[in-house]
């Protein structure tokens, strides 16, 4: 991966299994913040350990396919299935992003802002939308328990 360094990339990780309204408007948000906007999307199996075992509903495959489709996508790096930190961080330290956007309220902020603060990258933070998650839709339409 090489990246131009004129540009202002900002990186976004996630899992976007069933895309909503959420999602397109913290991607939209996100581009907003730079030139470039790159994906990195969680294997299947790191989504099945975080969501259960009835997801992904969409492979990462296929996932892929629907966030490219997207006008504000740039790029989207299909992850290997993560375990660690370190790998997370090896993957921000090989793209430079100038930002790393998220959604108020990620669970890793801490972890995401110590990463962009050692490469002199910012981290935003976009308002969360107030729609239903990919969860309670899978819920509503009976997908998941």
């Amino acid at each position: 991966m090489e990246y131009n360094t004129h540009e202002k990339i900002v990186l976004v990780g996630g899992c976007f299994d069933v895309l909503h309204y959420g999602h397109i408007q913290f991607l939209i948000t996100a581009k907003n913040h730079g030139d470039r906007l790159i994906v990195a999307l969680e294997s299947d199996e790191n989504v099945k350990t975080r969501k259960g075992n009835n997801r992904p509903i969409h492979t990462q495959a296929q996932r892929k396919a629907m966030l490219l489709a997207l006008s504000c996508v740039d790029e989207v790096i299909e992850l290997p299935t993560m375990d660690t930190d370190q790998k997370y961080f090896n993957l921000v330290t090989t793209i430079k992003p100038s930002v790393i956007a998220i959604t108020e309220g990620d669970p890793y902020k801490e972890k995401k802002s110590s990463q962009a603060a050692s490469i002199g990258a910012s981290v935003i933070e976009i308002p969360k939308i107030h729609t239903p998650s990919t969860t309670q839709l899978a819920k509503l339409i009976g997908l998941e328990t």
